[in-house]
């Protein structure tokens, strides 16, 4: 071991490098640029292609590792298992089109190395075809985000599609270098591993769940944060010791986590630690290795190079031009050219291809460089083609009838952000002046008030009415309520409001898919829930408070009970909607996946109890 052994020196460059890289991006405004490029970018130039003024120490080397395996193990928590059983949507089923889009990828890769490998380029087919079957998630993830296309058809597909070639690519691999090595057992190990992955999932399921587990997790203890350091490093130890490799450990301890469904925010805490540190070390460092000088005198490369870059685009491009059937050319070209994206797992490959004597150094450097610029020219097309998704615009209400009630609901709306208008007729206007002039607040502060002479169909076609999102049909005759209801529904209205109160016809505007109102239905609620739960209307009329419903569809919180609940601040749930059935909740009863819950309570609880169960 040198004298400069553990010198802190190039751990000092290194980290320096990592820390005012984001920094010098943002202030040029290179935002295009990914994170982990620019990153291996800064390495090339302080590294051996540059400058050469870091030498990998042990430090550094421990360092790296860790940094490889802590990204394998974030690779693994990304993937969503939820997202495999979502229903079918309007436009798709988004699990469905992405299998069917990664097996013609996948197909499409191996006989894009098949040529490859009668051109002499490369000798190992079936490997090559794990590398060009790869999607990079680090890349694809924050591109959708930036476009606020992640909740849209095309984003869910484009984002499933990265998942399963993440999921079956980094399994594969695994089970590739298993079945090439001598030792007959390795494949067995192998099996082995993937038993034990699900037999220690089945454990930690049932220990969390223990209230104890529970009080750990706060505090200066952070039981979970040790547990999945522990998780890690056990099974980067069984993986090493059943003749896989320490990355596929790591993954293997990613996916454990993921189907566990942990808190966002715990997610958030790995993610601060793994991107803050380990992995811009591991980054830099792969570009500090990289030995451009070499690579270029090596004269393969000028035909290397644009052929494995070509062989990305064309295995994936092509084969996702499948996806013409649900969206239009730009979407379907620029999908394939974003999830041409490739980088953290293909860096992770070759090292791992260099190490089993898989492939060569300059073509190891030669994977790392096509990864690299796959990520600066993919994003960059993908933004051209596919517009950006439009910030969520106000919705629009349209409360037809101007009386006593409508007039502080519709103050209160506008004041919650609806964009809020009023029909009424002309006489009414005349009938209802005096409560009007009465109500000052209303009078100064809501102008959008359409008068009318008739509460016909045409006439309020002609005044925008059924352009709304949200149409209440609250006017004083009951008959007129219905008929604009049933005329507002076949223009394919969902969300439409029909205030009845004759108590004979209530059966009829539920049957109908409307949402019921009206005064007798609401006094008796009102006074039900006021024997069951006192305290819950004073919440729902304190003005500063907000009403709104969630889906309960995280994994972690199935069968907790509220009282386990650490988030709720003042929010208050009212009610929970399960099947058919609706529930009074107290402390002891569990949530359960799908659940409906009513809640109410400050704008921030609200937000904060949402971001932790949906």
């Amino acid at each position: 071991m040198g004298e400069n052994a553990h010198s802190p020196i190039s751990l000092l460059i290194v980290i320096s490098v990592a820390f005012l890289m984001p920094i010098l991006l943002q202030r040029l405004r290179w935002t295009m640029i990914p994170f982990v490029v620019a990153e291996i970018l800064a390495g090339m130039i302080i590294g051996k292609s540059g400058f050469n003024i870091v030498q990998e120490d042990n430090w550094l080397s421990i360092l790296s590792l860790l940094g490889l395996i802590f990204l394998m193990f974030l690779s693994g928590l990304e993937i969503d298992f939820d997202t495999f059983s979502q229903k079918k949507k309007e436009g798709g089923n988004p699990f469905a089109i992405a299998s069917f889009a990664f097996l013609l990828i996948f197909g499409a890769s191996y006989l894009v190395s098949l040529v490859l490998n009668g051109l002499g380029i490369i000798e190992q087919t079936f490997f090559m075809t794990l590398i060009i079957s790869t999607i990079s998630l680090g890349v694809v993830v924050p591109v959708l985000k930036e476009r606020r296309l992640t909740e849209t058809l095309l984003g869910q597909v484009i984002l499933l599609i990265a998942v399963i070639s993440d999921f079956m690519t980094m399994i594969l691999l695994a089970v590739f270098i298993s079945l090439r090595s001598q030792d007959s057992t390795k494949p067995l190990l192998l099996l082995a591993l993937f038993a034990v992955t699900f037999v220690l999932y089945r454990i930690i399921r049932r220990v969390r769940k223990l209230s104890s587990f529970e009080q750990l997790s706060t505090g200066t203890v952070q039981i979970g944060t040790r547990g999945v350091f522990l998780l890690i490093i056990l099974f980067v130890a069984l993986a090493e010791n059943m003749g896989a490799e320490n990355i596929i450990g790591a993954f293997l301890a990613g996916v454990i986590v993921s189907m566990l469904g942990p808190r966002k925010q715990f997610v958030r805490q790995l993610d601060a630690f793994g991107y803050g540190f380990l992995i811009p070390i591991f980054f830099v460092m792969v570009g500090v290795k990289l030995d451009l000088w070499a690579l270029i005198r090596d004269p393969k490369v000028y035909i290397f190079i644009p052929l494995l870059l070509a062989a990305l685009y064309v295995s994936k491009v092509i084969p996702l031009l499948i996806l013409k059937k649900w969206f239009n050319w730009r979407e379907t070209i620029g999908a394939g050219m974003l999830l041409t994206s490739t980088l953290s797992l293909v860096i992770a490959a070759a090292a791992l291809a260099l190490e089993e004597n898989l492939i060569v150094q300059s073509l190891h450097d030669g994977l790392i460089l096509v990864a690299i610029l796959s990520c600066f020219i993919s994003p960059v097309a993908f933004n051209r083609l596919v517009p950006a998704k439009t910030a969520d615009r106000t919705i629009r209400v349209g409360i037809v009838g101007l009386n006593t009630i409508t007039m502080p609901v519709a103050l209160e709306v506008q004041q919650a952000g609806f964009d809020v208008e009023v029909y009424t007729q002309r006489r009414q206007i005349k009938e209802n002046k005096d409560v009007i002039e009465n109500s000052q607040t209303f009078y100064n502060k809501f102008k959008a008030v359409h008068i009318v002479d008739d509460f016909s169909e045409d006439t309020l076609t002609e005044e925008g009415l059924f352009e709304r999102d949200v149409l209440a049909f609250v006017s004083n005759d009951d008959d007129t309520n219905m008929r604009l209801a049933r005329h507002a529904q076949e223009l394919g209205k969902k969300t439409i409001i029909v205030r009845m109160e004759n108590p004979t016809r209530h059966d009829e505007v539920q049957k109908n898919g409307f949402i019921l109102f009206s005064t007798l239905f609401s006094a008796s609620a009102l006074l039900k829930a006021q024997i069951e739960a006192p305290n819950a209307i004073d919440l729902i009329a304190r003005t500063e408070d907000a009403i709104q419903t969630i889906i309960m569809g995280n994994r972690y919180y199935h069968e907790t009970q509220l009282k386990q609940l650490p988030f709720l601040g003042d929010a208050l749930i009212l009610r929970i909607y399960r099947n058919n059935d609706s529930i009074i909740p107290h402390g002891d009863t569990r949530l359960q996946l799908g659940d409906r819950l009513l809640v109410t309570g400050s704008l921030e609880s609200l937000a904060s109890l949402e971001n932790e169960l949906s």
